[in-house]
């Protein structure tokens, strides 16, 4: 089973800040706001003869409502870990050392924001059996 963080594709008109909420309510069900900016992952890959760039920017978000049981139904399972199980049990090495990272920065002394400096996180795990969900161009696989 593949396990990710959520991410998407922007809309027209919309800020990362305003996709990164909508892709994380969408895909997990859950309401959340952000704290920060947490990085950004840059990879390329080939889809159909085409070498396509992507860029995925993070952000530390506090859970403020919802429920898991809402989400998007692309996802086999979502669930919300404490952050040292997400940092096993995510698929993808960027996003553990991503959480691994956030992970250290919350146990500093500045903290973090509520959710995530309560030690948890989400991850979903798409239907479908590739390796990856890629979202280009409005298409999904």
């Amino acid at each position: 089973m593949t396990w990710t963080l959520p991410k998407g594709t922007p809309v027209p008109g919309e800020t990362l800040e305003q996709t990164a909420l909508r892709e994380v309510s969408e895909e997990t069900g859950l309401q959340v706001r952000i704290a920060r900016p947490f990085g950004s992952i840059a990879y390329q890959f080939v889809q159909q003869g085409t070498r396509i760039h992507k860029t995925v920017h993070y952000f530390l978000m506090e859970a403020t409502g919802g429920d898991l049981a809402s989400h998007d139904h692309e996802f086999e399972e979502v669930r919300w870990v404490p952050l040292h199980d997400a940092v096993t049990l995510l698929t993808f090495e960027t996003e553990r050392a991503l959480v691994a990272r956030a992970a250290d920065e919350i146990r500093s002394p500045a903290g973090g924001p509520g959710g995530p400096a309560a030690g948890e996180a989400a991850a979903g795990s798409p239907r479908s059996g590739h390796s990856e969900r890629v979202e280009t161009a409005g298409e999904r696989r």
